[in-house]
């Protein structure tokens, strides 16, 4: 439960010897450059990125069409896919690969080009089939050759159309027309007319919707349709010719992702340069490295065996180092919930093991069923395990919920809750629902899980003004630590005797005159001392308000319902449920037992879902308002070494 030591590498080193440094210093993964200070007769090193993020883009765009044509590989196949495990020897050695990769592009991208070709062939081809289809029908050579005298067009109207056509030729004995095929929607009929009148004839035509065939020649429509539809399964086996030769580079897959983040590797080193100064011929470097990795640095750097000079210090406080959390496995999975707030600063106390448990307790105590943490654990180490050796955002969420899991199965088997049946012939906490879950709160009648939602808030606020006092300590600010800290911790212990008192239940009423006691001196101390850094007027505004915060208090203390109600409507719905499913396996017909069993499982996995959903929501609201807000800073930067960002493998060493 601590925040690495930091230590700040100075290094100088000749500056044709950059790459060689780097890739040391990478091999440590302990290694974070920082922007160097001025120096005088040193100036930021330059260096033009651009053409290598194009190149890597285009190596990225390559790998990923590859990908897709061999998805299916993969799944038969997961060793196809490049995202396992590799030594860092083997990933600089990646350098090797650099024509292998490039012709695999270059293949890659030429079957794209091709596919693109085909594909925009085929697009032209279905326009034309879906003119050809309306000219299926006719087994003659569509031709419509004109006479000296006569005017001959052969074309498709619609059905309308033709009667259109058939109503203004009617009565001319200079125009006549014929139906050679058609089906519901057009037909293909040949206009005949006598040129004195084709004018006429024309604006007829057009008026009908009349379209002249695009065929000609001595081929029928039948046989030009089938000539096109052939020519369309031609070029579809050409787009599977070339699906195939994908396919076929899938052995390929593995070495060009290593090599994509091989090359990000050599464009992270090339960003860094902005960040260097530089002379003549040497280069100057600051770092971050953690302390206990101080002497594992030292050995990399020497064994490059070039000559360069280093040596390590302490951080100013004017400087902010990078957040390095030392966590245990169980906590680290919970730092995801901290860092999508803000990770904690480098000066600040890790919340991370406190937040952890009353996170966990909450979600076991919304959920509280023994089935459910169960179902918890199980998905949750599948999703943890799913994400192998990485430590991914969905992998530490697996994490937390299968830790919560094992709050849940302790919170179930105090409600007695087993997917809503009782498996106990007693409980320890009250009924969720029956008639007896109401205590009786100064002689109001009251929930008892809202009480005891209440009563677990109080408990963390008083873990959230320790944390303020620890903070203060770790900075010698004693004083800060005592009044600002321990008195509202205490009068929170105060607040909590207080409320038991009032609960009838109980059966304690002196911890109402204990409590108020406790809670009132703490308080009037805490008047007292807020203005403590303040002048005469100062001194007064901050005192009230501090009394006012007191107001603030309560609606966090209420806020912590939301406990008991996310729990209630989880219950109620786990009850309707299990007592409905109950009922129709209990009717004895086949087809409702399978019904109820269904509705079992489905009613508890979506009942499941939407309560860690909204336990998760709600939970983290919690501790990032109530908890974090009595103490915490955040505003931090993790720790991210040279080398530590890769898309496709996971580097074991």
């Amino acid at each position: 439960m601590a925040i690495a030591e930091m230590s700040k590498l100075n290094l100088v080193a000749m500056a044709y010897d950059k790459d060689a440094v780097l890739n040391a210093l990478s091999g440590t993964g302990a290694v974070e450059i920082k922007s160097h200070g001025e120096e005088a007769d040193a100036s930021p090193l330059a260096f033009d990125c651009d053409e290598l993020r194009t190149y890597l883009s285009r190596l990225d765009e390559a790998r990923a069409k590859l990908a897709d044509a061999c998805a299916k590989a993969i799944k038969e196949d997961k060793s196809l896919y490049g995202g396992g495990e590799i030594s860092f020897a083997e990933f600089m050695a990646a350098k090797e690969l650099r024509a292998r990769a490039e012709e695999c592009a270059d293949k890659i991208f030429d079957c794209e080009n091709e596919r693109k070709k085909i594909q925009s062939a085929i697009s032209r081809l279905d326009k034309q089939l879906e003119i050809a289809k309306i000219y299926s029908g006719a087994t003659e050579p569509l031709k419509s050759e004109s006479t000296a005298h006569v005017k001959f067009r052969l074309g498709a109207a619609p059905a309308a159309g033709v009667k259109a056509l058939e109503a203004a030729l009617a009565g001319n004995k200079l125009a006549a027309y014929s139906i050679i095929c058609g089906d519901a929607e057009n037909s293909v009929i040949m206009v005949a007319a006598h040129k004195s009148i084709a004018e006429e004839t024309d604006g007829a035509l057009s008026a009908a919707g009349f379209a002249d065939c695009p065929f000609a020649g001595d081929k029928s429509g039948e046989q030009i349709y089938r000539s096109l539809v052939e020519e369309r399964k031609k070029l579809e086996s050409e787009l599977e010719e070339i699906s195939a030769k994908l396919v076929g580079l899938k052995d390929e897959l593995r070495p060009l992702e290593i090599y994509c983040d091989y090359t990000a590797f050599e464009l992270e080193k090339a960003e860094l340069s902005e960040k260097m100064l530089a002379t003549q011929k040497t280069i100057l470097i600051e770092a971050y490295v953690p302390e206990e990795e101080e002497e594992r640095v030292s050995a990399a750097l020497s064994g490059t065996g070039r000559p360069l000079y280093f040596g390590f210090s302490k951080p100013s406080e004017e400087e902010t180092p990078p957040t390095l959390l030392k966590n245990n496995k169980v906590v680290k999975n919970f730092e995801a919930v901290t860092n999508m707030y803000s990770p904690p600063n480098y000066r600040e106390f890790d919340p991370n093991t406190i937040m952890a448990f009353f996170y966990s307790v909450f979600l076991g105590f919304i959920m509280a069923d023994i089935g459910y943490g169960l179902m918890m654990i199980i998905g949750g180490l599948f999703v943890k395990l799913k994400t192998n050796r990485r430590d991914t955002m969905l992998g530490r969420l697996g994490g937390v919920f299968a830790v919560g899991g094992i709050f849940t199965i302790i919170w179930g088997f105090l409600f007695n809750s087993f997917f809503g049946f009782a498996l106990l012939p007693f409980r320890v906490m009250p009924d969720m629902q029956g008639a007896a879950m109401s205590w009786s709160l100064a002689g109001i009648k009251v929930p008892a899980l809202l009480i005891i939602s209440m009563i677990i808030g109080v408990c963390q606020l008083f873990a959230g003004y320790v944390c303020l006092a620890v903070q203060d300590f770790r900075r010698g600010k004693i004083w800060d630590g005592v009044w600002d800290g321990i008195v509202w911790a205490v009068f929170s212990a105060g607040v909590e005797l207080a409320l038991c008192g009032f609960i009838d239940e109980f059966g304690a009423p002196v911890l109402k005159l204990v409590g108020g006691i406790i809670a009132g001196i703490s308080l009037l101390t805490a008047i007292l001392t807020a203005g403590r850094k303040e002048k005469l007027l100062g001194k007064f505004t901050k005192g009230f308000g501090s009394a006012y915060g007191v107001i603030n208090y309560a609606s966090d203390i209420l806020s912590y319902a939301r406990l008991y109600g996310l729990m209630l409507a989880g219950a109620v719905i786990a009850d309707i449920v299990t007592s409905n499913s109950v009922a129709l396996m209990s009717s004895g017909n086949v087809a409702l037992i399978i019904l109820g069993v269904l509705i079992m499982v489905i009613g508890h996995v979506f009942n499941l879902a939407i309560g860690l959903l909204g336990a998760y929501i709600h939970d983290a609201r919690l501790q990032y308002v109530e908890f974090y807000g009595r103490f915490y800073e955040g505003e931090g930067e993790l720790f991210a070494p040279l080398g530590s960002k890769h898309k496709y493998v996971y580097i074991t060493n």
